[in-house]
């Protein structure tokens, strides 16, 4: 049997390392446990500032923070008002994409997967509109309904299907980062995607990224990032429960859409 290992906040309680003295506040690769000894300290992070929620660094200033940050700046290289769409974007990273497409005054709708997520994308995140997928008995004339101009920057969490959908509605020029494919995951055979021909066409840029090669972009992100959370200006929906004996359930709910925004297990309080 092996320790489920994920991100978390925690107080070093002793240290032999130089950089970590008793009492620092960390956050970074744990187990999903009371107390984690940890041998390779360059997977942890001080914590900069502590006038936000800690567990805010196990979301929009940790790890899918900087996914949503280096992906839509760097990879989907956003001009103002162009046309955005986002694949469960009330996941962690969706919904930091979302609101940082509209600080740029683009027009963004994300796809989520029942009623309260798309009311809350609409009405507490910002977005210019929202869809149920599950809802959508064919998801390119959903995306035509949405984007009768067409789509300029697709962010992906999901993959598969939704792909195929998104290929035959962008723009020319339009930008695809792939950051995630929960969708395939669980199959043994993956699904196929059939409208690549739309990458000619269209002329799109599709790349995949994987945020573990931006991790220097941390001190940078927190600088960008802070500001707007103290202003209130980027909101974080999380979705908590507490104590260790909740945690397989919680992983279940990241792959069968359960969870309302960023998961986190708070395992003690101090």
């Amino acid at each position: 049997m092996q320790v489920i290992t994920s991100y978390g906040v925690g107080r070093v309680l002793n240290s032999g390392h130089p950089g970590y003295k008793k009492g620092d506040l960390v956050w970074g690769t744990t187990g999903c446990e009371e107390y984690s000894l940890i041998t390779e300290p360059e997977t942890l992070f001080k914590i900069p500032d502590t006038d936000v929620p800690l567990s805010y660094y196990l979301g929009v200033l940790g790890m899918p923070g900087l996914t949503a940050y280096v992906g839509f700046y760097d990879f989907c290289a956003p001009k103002k008002g162009e046309n955005v769409f986002i694949s469960s974007a009330f996941g962690a990273v969706g919904q930091l994409v979302g609101q940082l497409a509209k600080l740029m005054r683009c027009y963004v709708v994300g796809s989520a997967g029942s009623k309260e997520k798309v009311d809350l994308l609409k009405n507490k995140l910002g977005f210019d509109d929202a869809f149920n997928y599950k809802e959508e008995k064919n998801l390119g004339e959903a995306l035509k309904r949405y984007f009768p101009e067409g789509i300029d920057i697709f962010f992906d969490n999901v993959g598969g299907k939704i792909i195929d959908a998104v290929l035959l509605n962008m723009r020319l020029h339009g930008r695809i980062a792939l950051c995630g494919m929960v969708s395939q995951y669980p199959l043994d055979d993956p699904e196929g995607i059939k409208n690549l021909m739309c990458i000619i066409y269209q002329r799109l840029r599709v790349e995949g990224f994987v945020v573990f090669d931006c991790f220097h972009l941390f001190p940078k992100f927190w600088d960008f990032m802070l500001p707007y959370i103290r202003e209130g200006k980027i909101a974080c929906v999380e979705d908590i429960a507490e104590g260790l004996d909740s945690c397989p359930a919680a992983l279940e709910g990241l792959f069968t859409g359960r969870n309302l925004g960023k998961k986190v297990i708070i395992v003690s309080q101090e």
